[in-house]
């Protein structure tokens, strides 16, 4: 296998690196609770996907 002869500098180094970024995820507003969720993705406040309730959500007992 090829070896590189000489060392690449900082800026040739960095410049390869500046394309990873973090990304936030799209998030799209659920029209059952107008809560923000993940697309494509049963919402985790009201349990609803595609105007269907799927998983039944329980409320947490305040203490």
């Amino acid at each position: 296998m090829a070896n590189p002869k000489h060392r690449h500098s900082r800026a040739r180094r960095d410049k390869r690196r500046a394309n990873w970024k973090f990304e936030a995820p799209n998030l799209s507003i659920c029209p059952e609770c107008k809560e923000p969720k993940l697309p494509h993705r049963v919402c985790l406040s009201c349990g609803s996907y595609n105007g269907k309730k799927i998983i039944e959500i329980i409320e947490k007992a305040a203490v």
